[in-house]
């Protein structure tokens, strides 16, 4: 019989040095001081043990991986299935319909790897590259809108005025979405991650099915030389992909190819404003850009949470023994956190000479636009730190609103001025 949910702190034998957990302890952690900084959770969760039951903000349960070397090694564990199917009790994520749900991040090997090859063409390196002037003049676009916002109220939203609309204009360019409708789009998957009311989440769902629905009629009518096009061709003509796997996989493509750049820019800036001398470095060695685009995917990546698991039978993960059907989470936040893997792991330093991480995934699941992703993250810091040499945060960083969100830590906004010129 399970002991009743606890918080944290745990209970202690002796002074300083916490009781390891047994499975059979079920945690809180997932509170307001997580959202506002969840790292100092994950440290004492690791304290505890490797593997934890939780309860999930919804009142579902799950196991929390909290260590890297586990996290790594379930990433490839052919037992751990993304497939709802698989689920028979506990957190599933989101409810999605069935022609939204039938994407690469729920299909497991076979499937999976058909659906890729059909996606891949957009995100080889050479196309990447061919999307980086693209990528710079769109970002030296928003960077003039964010100074006419600062010249006019002396300080702005650097997430609504460079941040969220500029992956935009990159997904929009692959899929041929009009930056009005990407901006829309935004706006439902933000609501999807973090409702503000009940009932949030399934509206901003049924509009996303909307949208892409019309999305792929309208380019059914009148096909390009994009992405969806070519996936409607593989559909329509080859049949390569049934109807639920189309819409899925273009709901996969506006979300991933939006959310997570979006809060990698935003939380790019807070992380070096909060620490000058890398900023300083970046100034005077661009070159130094992949170095910290690296170290800002393991230190400041909003995704707290690989997509959820369900072992096929039953399995052990470091000592702890998982039902068939369970929900695991692999602790992505606290992995890049973990001691036993990175020396001092709470320190920021975009000279770090051990450059790996899991924020892009692993194996089967790695992150198809990791290229585009990491381009676009480091032409959108350059461009600002070039344009705004005297960029700094217009509110304490205590006032900074945080998404209430036990998946993603991710700004609502990001109030910036520009303090003027010294000397």
């Amino acid at each position: 019989m399970n002991r009743p949910a606890t918080e944290l702190p745990p209970r202690s034998a002796a002074p300083g040095r916490p009781d390891p957990a047994s499975a059979a302890d079920v945690h809180r952690p997932f509170d307001a001081g997580f959202f506002r900084d969840p790292y100092p959770v994950y440290a004492r969760l690791r304290t505890l043990g490797p593997v934890l039951k939780v309860v999930l903000p919804d009142g579902s349960h799950a196991w929390l991986v909290t260590r890297e070397e586990h996290v790594r090694a379930a990433f490839t564990d052919p037992r751990l299935s993304v497939n709802k199917a698989r689920s028979r009790n506990g957190y599933q994520g989101f409810s999605l319909p069935p022609a939204l749900d039938a994407n690469l991040l729920n299909i497991d090997p076979d499937d999976h790897l058909r659906l890729r090859r059909l996606v891949s063409r957009g995100f080889t390196p050479r196309h990447v590259e061919r999307l980086r002037d693209r990528v710079g003049t769109a970002a030296a676009h928003y960077a003039d809108r964010l100074a006419e916002r600062l010249a006019e109220h002396g300080t702005a939203d650097l997430l609504a005025e460079f941040a969220n609309p500029l992956p935009l204009v990159v997904i929009g360019h692959l899929l041929d979405v009009p930056e009005a409708d990407g901006r829309a789009f935004s706006r439902w998957v933000a609501a999807m991650h973090a409702p503000a009311r009940p009932g949030d989440t399934a509206e901003a769902i049924e509009h996303i099915h909307r949208y892409l629905l019309e999305l792929i009629r309208a380019r059914r009518a009148a096909p390009g030389d994009d992405l969806l096009s070519s996936l409607i061709a593989a559909r329509d003509a080859d049949d390569r992909l049934s109807e639920d796997e189309l819409v899925s996989l273009a709901f996969l493509l506006l979300m991933a190819g939006t959310e997570n750049v979006q809060h990698l820019i935003s939380g790019g800036v807070l992380t070096l404003l909060r620490h000058p001398e890398h900023l300083a470095a970046l100034r005077s060695r661009p070159e130094l850009m992949p170095d910290a685009v690296e170290e800002l995917l393991r230190h400041a990546h909003p995704n707290q949470m690989a997509i959820r698991r369900f072992p096929t039978a039953s399995v052990e993960i470091a000592g702890v023994r998982i039902p068939a059907g369970d929900t695991v989470l692999l602790g992505l936040a606290s992995a890049h956190r973990d001691p036993d893997r990175y020396p001092e792991p709470e320190l920021f330093d975009i000279h770090r000479a051990d450059k790996s991480h899991l924020a892009l995934g692993h194996g089967l699941h790695y992150c198809l636009g990791a290229s585009l992703a990491r381009m676009e993250i480091g032409v959108a810091l350059g461009t600002l730190l070039d344009r705004f040499p005297g960029l700094r945060l217009a509110v304490s960083d205590g006032e900074l609103e945080w998404r209430q969100s036990f998946r993603s830590h991710a700004l609502r906004r990001l109030p910036v001025a520009v303090s003027a010129p010294t000397g």
